[in-house]
């Protein structure tokens, strides 16, 4: 297209002016450049294009802490810790059973094996968690008992415990006596197992020269 053709053009856009149309001593002076609309696929200072073959960074993570050192007296506080913790289970456990137990309080069977029966469930129940009853005589610790009895067919209830190295028996009600629990007791060592075999005194052999 001629220039002349260009400027009579009705296309407004045929009246720019092109590279060809303008005189070559005039291209360095002036070069006419149209902006290109901007590429909706480039990636933006935003939006960081994502490669199949590298996987997305991992999030930041927050510095790891180092591991714990134990003090030298933390397995000590921990054992204490643990003991006190089963200490008040076994109070619970105790506070229940002497609640339940409450209701036994009075009652009695009609025969002596039956009572007997009864009081050795009474005391199995307590030896499985190392309870025992309270005497309300002496206060000592306790195994529940039937023995017979002249005059009462189905016994008496008895509170077997040792005291001052004798066996001694407390009660003798005809029915389950009040029911106080308490910690079966510790035994006790014998002298024999206390006494710890002493080690020989190492000595020089002599030898005797004739």
């Amino acid at each position: 297209m001629s220039r002349a053709a260009a400027e009579n053009s009705p296309n407004p856009f045929g009246r720019l002016l092109t590279a060809a149309l303008i005189p070559a001593n005039d291209l360095t002076v002036w070069t006419p450049a149209l902006d290109a609309p901007p590429d909706r696929t480039a990636p933006t200072a935003r939006q960081t294009p994502s490669s199949p073959e590298s996987p997305p960074s991992p999030p930041i993570q927050p510095a790891s802490e180092s591991p714990r050192r134990y003090e030298p007296d933390e397995p000590g506080q921990m054992l204490k810790s643990l003991q006190w913790e089963l200490n008040r289970i076994q109070r619970t456990v105790r506070h229940t059973l002497q609640s339940k137990l409450q209701g036994l309080v009075g009652q009695s069977l009609s025969s002596l094996n039956e009572n007997r029966e009864l009081a050795s469930s009474i005391q199995k129940m307590l030896d499985t968690h190392s309870l025992r009853i309270r005497c309300p005589q002496c206060g000592h610790a306790s195994i529940l008992r039937v023995s017979p009895r002249k005059g009462m067919p189905g016994g008496a209830f008895v509170l077997d415990h040792t005291i001052d190295g004798k066996r001694t028996f407390h009660g003798g009600s005809s029915s389950v006596p009040p029911i106080q629990l308490t910690a079966k007791p510790e035994r006790k060592a014998t002298a024999a197992a206390k006494t710890r075999a002493q080690p020989a005194t190492a000595g020089t052999p002599e030898t005797k020269v004739g």
